[in-house]
């Protein structure tokens, strides 16, 4: 029996007893979370399934959980999950919240106070005490209005873990472009006026600034050509890539360059192209990010963003992937207390 056959007939058997459950069991509300017992949901939070998986070695249940965005991810998770993760667990389920979105978020930019995170997340409890985070089956997120959700439908054709979440109409969330050419990134200045710490005056910055430490691996936010590696004036060492439809995409102030990244070189997105460093005019260590259309410099925040849909759950497996998303979607709305959601 092939994985998704199995999974199919997984979700069909737990479908009617995790929709049956949802009449009955009240919403959980986006918000500063503290867990609630399985015998009901009461406030928000982190609400507890019961154990999906036992054996000798480690207890798997699942866990909804739901904040509000006060600042930025790292915090909202730190706050509504603290009571049910430790520390490491909680920045691996940010990290993960972050992959899952980063064709279509920059959460280090995109995201106000007053969005919102929902997340169905597997948990693992093993006899000594250890608690560590699972596979998310479900999420959505809420950016200045605009609901995503993702849908966990892992499948032969995904190469990320991006390409194993679609949203409910059955598109991938990969799109033609990351949101970012870093994993790990903070921002040290966003596109805009600044005055440049060397030269001393004010002048349009043309791109993104992340402040990341020397040697942090670099990556190509989309697929396309190298067409200039070298040193370029205060950019110092830098990459520029050619995309489809005009793109081209700049990396500057990098300590070296990967091995292959020369001119006329192919690129596919998520490869390492460079490192950071801070060759040219820098005073620290950072990635200097640029986008240009058509040869003009663009806000590379406005410039990647919703960059196409992606590509559909394969025909094949639409029955499978719509028992799916019904089953986690309702469960990541009312958090029943008696679905077995985790199908391994």
């Amino acid at each position: 029996m092939t994985l998704v056959a199995a999974r199919a007939i997984g979700y069909s058997l737990v479908a009617g007893l995790a929709l049956a459950t949802l009449a009955a069991v009240p919403s959980a509300r986006p918000g500063s979370a503290t867990p609630v017992a399985s015998s009901g949901l009461s406030g928000d939070a982190a609400v507890r399934l019961p154990p999906v998986v036992s054996d000798a070695t480690a207890r798997i249940d699942t866990l909804v959980i739901a904040g509000r965005i006060d600042s930025n991810i790292y915090s909202t998770l730190d706050s509504c999950a603290a009571s049910v993760f430790p520390l490491r667990g909680r920045m691996k389920l940010a990290w993960l919240v972050a992959d899952i979105y980063e064709y279509r978020v920059d959460m280090t930019r995109d995201l106000r106070a007053g969005d919102g995170l929902r997340v169905l997340v597997e948990r693992s409890l093993t006899p000594s005490g250890g608690v560590s985070v699972g596979q998310v089956l479900a999420a959505t997120l809420v950016v200045a209005g605009d609901t995503m959700p993702a849908i966990r439908f892992a499948h032969d054709g995904a190469t990320d873990i991006a390409g194993q979440y679609f949203d409910p109409h059955g598109r991938s969330l990969r799109a033609a472009f990351l949101r970012a050419p870093l994993e790990f990134r903070r921002i040290s200045s966003v596109f805009g006026m600044r005055k440049h710490p060397i030269l001393g005056i004010w002048r349009q910055h043309k791109g993104t600034d992340y402040v990341a430490p020397q040697g942090t691996p670099v990556r190509a936010i989309g697929n396309g050509v190298v067409v200039f590696a070298g040193q370029k004036g205060g950019y110092g060492n830098v990459v520029d890539i050619r995309h489809p439809n005009g793109y081209i995409t700049r990396y500057g102030h990098l300590s070296r360059f990967a091995t292959g990244t020369r001119a006329g070189a192919r690129v596919t997105i998520g490869n390492t192209i460079a490192y950071v460093g801070m060759t040219g005019l820098a005073t620290a260590p950072h990635l200097h990010f640029e986008v240009l259309v058509n040869g003009a410099q663009r806000d590379p925040r406005l410039a990647l963003r919703d960059r196409g849909a992606g590509e559909p759950v394969p025909p094949g497996d639409r029955l499978a992937f719509e028992r799916a998303r019904d089953v986690l979607m309702a469960a990541l709305a009312r958090a029943p207390e008696h679905a077995t959601l985790a199908m391994r």
